[in-house]
């Protein structure tokens, strides 16, 4: 009896155990079969709706951004604002209970010396692979925009950019616009910056403020700086500017000689360039003023210039007067919470932002709401409506809401003039 009671209770406590280890291995042994590479147990988490379970511990914010070359000073400045805001909540959502990881990431090649096609097509695709990943903060210049939207499109994931403002990226433009964009027929994309439509009207408004008759256009025939040339020139012929000209410049050229002797030759009063500082505005500038005088020829350019890299590319004598177009006012000129937003950068980086800090900050704004609002269901779709659902926002930039295009009802925007190698404030132009 003693050896039948001594069996029982042995085989008792074997299948004990091997039940126990049973359950353990359903809960947490991963599959055998499947993608060796898929995402971590935190993506799938975050894919699926987190109603009835657990949250994720931590989520994915990345950025894509020009990190390399002469744009650097600007995205420096923006990066700073991005991690200032996420660390203003302990980089975390959802009370505390879900981590926020921030990813830095380059657009941008040492070979070009700005954004590169191919690295933003990676950068996109590496974030749509990555289910960790559910806000894309970017990108700084339109073409990449062109670019990641598709790419993002398709994966569901939402991009807020601090500095896009192509008119064709989220209105009809050129041919094809902005559908070509948008594979799913759901729109994934916003910004927290004001559209060109605005600013390449502001800046043949302003022109005709300046009292000026006649004008030759030039752009680095790149998707910004086209574009931006286009709505001035409509919006200049309709003010009345005779437009004496216009070229797309080879943003690769040594010089711009022959072009300025070209240009002198039909006596503007002007010279609108759409471009930005890394398409050789610096060099344009410099060639134009070897023939033509601040007094004679007044130069106008959009916000793609309006960075320290300008000046500096330029010349400081160079650059003296020219007019510069911004979809906003500077950050020292910002009221409000952005007063206080501005003091506080200062404090803490010790030195200036430059223009699309401020804008940076606010996406990161946007963002986080948007995840907090989301905690109930923390995925990719529920982001993303709630970025869109954005309204009557009280940021930095004032109060203001998404549209149901993705773009900001924010329209105000300033003027800057170049004196003694600095950025002045001008004033609000319409």
């Amino acid at each position: 009896m003693k050896r039948i009671l001594s069996f029982t209770l042995a085989l008792m406590m074997v299948m004990s155990i091997l039940a126990a280890c049973g359950t353990e291995t359903s809960t947490t042994a991963p599959a055998t079969t499947g993608n060796p590479t898929a995402a971590p147990a935190t993506g799938a988490a975050t894919a699926a709706p987190a109603t009835g379970g657990t949250l994720p511990s931590s989520i994915t914010i990345v950025s894509s951004l020009p990190r390399t070359g002469s744009s650097k000073g600007q995205t420096d400045t923006l990066v700073n604002a991005i991690k200032m805001r996420l660390e203003e909540d302990k980089n975390s959502i959802c009370g505390g209970a879900v981590q926020v990881k921030y990813e830095d990431m380059d657009d941008a090649t040492a070979a070009k010396g700005a954004w590169d096609e191919a690295k933003e097509a990676e950068n996109a695709n590496a974030a749509a692979a990555n289910k960790d990943v559910l806000v894309y903060l970017g990108t700084f210049n339109s073409g990449a925009a062109k670019i990641s939207i598709p790419i993002l499109n398709q994966a569901g994931l939402v991009m807020i950019s601090p500095a896009n403002t192509n008119v064709g990226l989220t209105k009809p433009f050129n041919p094809g616009e902005p559908d070509v964009y948008y594979p799913t027929g759901k729109r994934n994309y916003t910004r927290v910056i004001p559209a060109d439509d605005f600013q390449g009207a502001a800046g043949a408004n302003w022109a005709k403020e300046l009292g000026v008759k006649s004008v030759y256009i030039l752009d680095d025939t790149e998707l910004y700086g086209k574009g931006l040339a286009d709505v001035f020139q409509k919006t200049a012929e309709a003010n009345g500017i005779e437009v004496k000209g216009r070229d797309g410049i080879d943003p690769k050229a040594s010089d711009y000689k022959a072009l300025m002797t070209k240009i002198k030759n039909t006596n503007p009063e002007m010279i609108y360039f759409g471009g930005i500082t890394q398409s050789n505005a610096g060099q344009l500038v410099k060639d134009m003023r070897s023939l033509m005088t601040a007094d004679e020829v007044k130069f106008m350019g959009p916000d793609g210039i309006f960075e320290e890299a300008f000046i500096e590319a330029a010349g400081a004598d160079n650059a003296e007067g020219a007019y510069i177009t911004f979809g906003g006012v500077p950050p020292s000129k910002l009221q409000g919470k952005g007063a206080e937003w501005y003091a506080a950068y200062k404090a803490k980086f010790n030195s200036e932002p430059e223009a699309y800090a401020v804008y940076g900050y606010e996406a990161t704004n946007v963002a986080l709401a948007a995840l907090n609002k989301s905690c109930d269901s923390l995925n990719r779709e529920t982001v993303l409506n709630n970025v869109f659902a954005t309204k009557d926002f009280a940021g930095v930039l004032g109060t203001w809401s998404f549209d149901e295009r993705g773009d900001t009802t924010l329209t105000e925007l300033s003027g800057q003039q170049v004196k003694a190698g600095k950025f002045e404030y001008v004033g609000l132009i319409k």
